[in-house]
């Protein structure tokens, strides 16, 4: 049996982004779950896009995730380099020899022709196609014109009649008529390929089994079907993916600014919970299933459960699958993830961390949104007075006036300081009052946070900042209450 070899192929044009990063994710759980193997190819021959960094970039994304490559620039194989522009001579080598079995050519047309006629089509309102002006360039012409240092490049000879065919495992048969295809560009002026042939070339000699892309790459599979064909090579099973759409329509993209895996990352989202997410758009377990390890993908993972349908990119269930992970951990692990987010905000060297993070933890979606919700434990903001006004909780600033200061009271005479003597002296006080919990407990968590949306309720927060800070803040806001 045919061992299958998968790859991704990623351009180092700047940061992994959510589509490249999906198309290796399914890369490499087809390749695993067929105990075969998964390769990494950097495809560099669009020098002028090239970002310093970007390779790094790679890697860096894949080993964080877990997508080890069995074979790469980095670590070799039997069929480097695994950087096109390393193998120059490779696709050199192969363009000649496309040339002399007549699927190419050499086309020496000046930009200024080519600009006019890209014009004229423009004028004609039809999309550009190369006129095939020198396709019938005699080989010792041809040969001459280059001896002369004119500039050249490669074309592929599309069959000007009759149709090509190819299976994709997603998107069915799909049959194009050859005179709609352009004869594009094989080898560039520069000696450099295209993509469109580099990708065949060592698709081929790298052996790949299965091909997994995006489906914008399916208007051009055609010509590198014929490009299969004309050397006579084994044409690999093709995956193409779905697109990822924007929630409001637009495709998600690298060149627009949209987030890529290093921005979800860096605020605060599990490294374990993008692929998680990641591997749902577009792939489908067949159950109502979301909750997925890398090692269970690996065992799940099916072609047949893709869709062709383009997949929306909701930030909110992504926040939501985040939230979670989160829950999923022990406190102590939890602890540990956020403790620099907690450094951020807090430099008071007396709160208890693990207090903290039971607090936190059922309530945090991202981790990076930690710093802003605890910022008030380094230093009261300055709120409006108008948060004590609470319907629901039936207060206004006169009762919480009041409220307030009898609270004061009763703390101060609280000895031992925990959650549970603080709750004790404050329920306590709400049954001598006979008012609702809230009336006290509002006007309390609103003294010690000066926020609406606080990680824990007055007993709580109370407890974490100690008595001394909760005495002086309560005193605040008496102040503020009592300047209205």
């Amino acid at each position: 049996m045919t061992e299958v070899r998968t790859r991704f192929a990623p351009s180092p044009t700047g940061y992994m982004h959510i589509g490249n990063l999906r198309t290796a994710l399914y890369a490499y759980l087809i390749a695993k779950k067929n105990n075969g193997k998964f390769i990494l190819r950097i495809e560099d021959t669009d020098q002028e896009r090239y970002v310093e960094g970007a390779i790094d970039v790679i890697y860096n994304t894949l080993k964080l995730v877990g997508l080890q490559h069995d074979e790469g620039p980095d670590i070799g194989g039997p069929y480097g380099p695994y950087v096109q522009s390393q193998r120059r001579e490779i696709y050199s080598q192969y363009a000649k020899k496309l040339i002399d079995i007549g699927g190419a050519y050499y086309c020496f047309c000046s930009k200024e022709r080519l600009d006019a006629l890209r014009q004229e089509c423009e004028r004609k309102g039809i999309p550009f196609k190369y006129d095939g002006h020198c396709r019938n360039i005699s080989r010792e012409e041809a040969e001459e014109r280059i001896k002369r240092g004119e500039q050249y490049v490669i074309r592929q000879k599309i069959p000007a009649t009759g149709t090509t065919s190819f299976h994709d495992e997603v998107f069915g048969t799909i049959t194009v008529s050859n005179d709609s295809l352009d004869d594009n560009i094989l080898i560039k002026s520069d000696g450099m390929p295209t993509y469109n042939f580099a990708n065949v070339v060592d698709d081929h000699l790298m052996k790949i089994t299965h091909v997994v892309r995006g489906s914008e790459y399916l208007s051009s599979t055609p010509k590198y079907n014929l490009l299969y064909k004309a050397f006579g090579w084994e044409i690999p099973t093709y995956i193409h993916l779905p697109l990822i759409m924007k929630p409001h329509g637009g495709k998600l993209s690298k060149r627009e600014g949209d987030a890529s895996f290093e921005d979800f990352y860096n605020k605060g989202y599990l490294k374990e919970a993008i692929i998680n997410y990641i591997a749902l758009l577009g792939w489908s377990p067949g159950t109502d299933e979301e909750i997925f390890t890398l090692e269970e993908l690996k065992q799940r993972f099916s072609i047949e459960g893709l869709s062709k349908s383009p997949a929306v990119f909701d930030i909110n269930k992504l926040r939501w699958m985040n939230g979670e992970y989160i829950r999923s951990m022990s406190l102590e692990e939890f602890n540990e993830l956020a403790m620099p987010y907690y450094k951020k905000a807090i430099k008071r060297q007396d709160i208890d961390y693990m207090k903290l993070s039971r607090l936190l933890q059922t309530r945090t979606e991202v981790l990076g949104e930690i710093p802003d919700n605890i910022d008030f434990i380094e230093e009261l903001p300055d709120y409006d007075v108008n948060m004590y006004a609470n319907k629901k909780m039936r207060t206004d600033l006169n009762n919480s006036l009041e409220y307030l200061k009898k609270a004061y009271e009763a703390l101060q005479g609280v000895d031992k300081w925990d959650d549970e003597h603080i709750h004790e002296a404050l329920f306590k006080l709400i049954a001598e009052l006979g008012v609702k919990n809230g009336q006290v407990l509002w006007p309390v968590r609103t003294a010690v946070s000066g926020k609406q949306f606080t990680p824990g309720g007055a007993i709580e927060l109370s407890s974490l900042l100690g008595k001394e800070e909760t005495l002086r803040r309560i005193k605040i806001g008496i102040e503020k209450l009592s300047n209205v």
